[in-house]
């Protein structure tokens, strides 16, 4: 228990370590999942050990902080973290995220090199044993785009506020070129820009990465919303089309409940399990198209309750591959 107790505050320094504003007490509760009261004593107790710990005066708030960082011995990582950190670079390299992949590869080299010798003796024998005991499986799908110089371009404006010029081969107007308001990055089975272009009124859009050419970062200054949440408009998606929004209501058939217990539809759905074994999973997104093609996969375990344009949807998919394969013989 003592030493539970012990990992337990060495977490907190570490949480106060890596915010440069610091955390309030009622953020050090939440983050540690703990009561008010208990959050004060384990502060009080960081801040014994760690007296270079500091009181960020915020309004009528306090925020805690440890400006000058962990000590080494503080900070060495465990085997299971350095094979994690392996496994993403990898992971990202066979999906065709090589820039990804090397920003990951030079962090585990940045790593190891703070590290003591001996530690990395230490770990070594753990640390290989993991890497050969596990690996990733390779789905199918499309290999992302990531064009370094361009992705390079729209970090760049994203952190300047700067609107980004660019010839785009996509749309109704094929390479003609654009100026956009960067609003973020969409990384997925295709990566895309989020942005919306300057003077449209459109609001933001969805930009294919592998069809952007000749990025430009401009002297104007972006006028992103705000309130605008890049994580909110991703969850307004199925996938990544964006097209009306709909409620959406699957029914899962009593043999495809355990599956539908353990799956994410959507980040927020809602799981109504049924008296006859069935479970209800309704949620509220765009990109019907992307929808359909995934509850092809469930095959007859999944039953589109509503709404009609996903019924359609499904129709019209299917019987596209069914005069695809079967030709004459249908």
């Amino acid at each position: 228990m003592r030493h539970e107790k012990g990992a337990r505050l060495l977490e907190l320094a570490r949480l106060l370590a890596s915010s440069a504003e610091g955390l309030s007490l009622d953020e050090i509760a939440e983050r540690m999942g703990v009561g008010r009261r208990t959050a004060e004593r384990m502060r009080d107790a960081v801040a014994g050990v760690f007296p270079a710990m500091e009181i960020v005066e915020d309004g009528r708030d306090r925020r805690f902080r440890i400006p000058s960082g962990l000590d080494g011995l503080f900070q060495a990582p465990t085997a299971e973290e350095l094979a994690a950190l392996t496994a993403a670079a990898e992971q990202q390299d066979r999906q065709g995220a090589h820039a990804r992949a090397a920003a990951l590869r030079t962090l585990e080299q940045k790593v190891l090199s703070a590290m003591r010798a001996s530690a990395r003796r230490r770990l070594a024998p753990d640390l290989e044993a993991l890497l050969q005991a596990e690996t990733i499986a390779v789905q199918a799908g499309p290999r992302p785009f990531e064009e370094e110089t361009v992705l390079a371009a729209v970090r760049e404006a994203l952190k300047a506020l700067s609107t980004l010029r660019f010839r785009y081969d996509g749309g109704s107007q094929p390479g003609r070129t654009r100026e956009v308001t960067p609003y973020g990055i969409l990384f997925g089975r295709s990566n895309y820009l989020v942005a919306e272009e300057v003077g449209s009124g459109t609001g933001p859009r969805n930009w294919r990465l592998d069809r952007v050419s000749d990025p430009e970062i401009t002297s104007r200054p972006s006028d992103r919303p705000e309130d605008f949440s890049l994580q909110a408009y991703a969850d307004e998606s199925f996938g990544i089309y964006q097209d009306d929004t709909e409620d959406v209501v699957l029914r899962i058939t009593p043999e495809g409940r355990e599956d539908a217990l353990r799956w994410r539809f959507h980040a927020r759905q809602k799981v109504e399990p049924q008296a006859d074994g069935s479970t209800l999973v309704r949620f509220r997104a765009s990109g019907m198209r992307e929808l359909a093609w995934h509850l092809f996969t469930w095959g007859d375990r999944v039953e589109i309750v509503g709404p009609p344009a996903l019924q359609d949807m499904m129709a019209g998919e299917l019987a596209v591959a069914l005069r695809t394969h079967l030709g004459g013989r249908a």
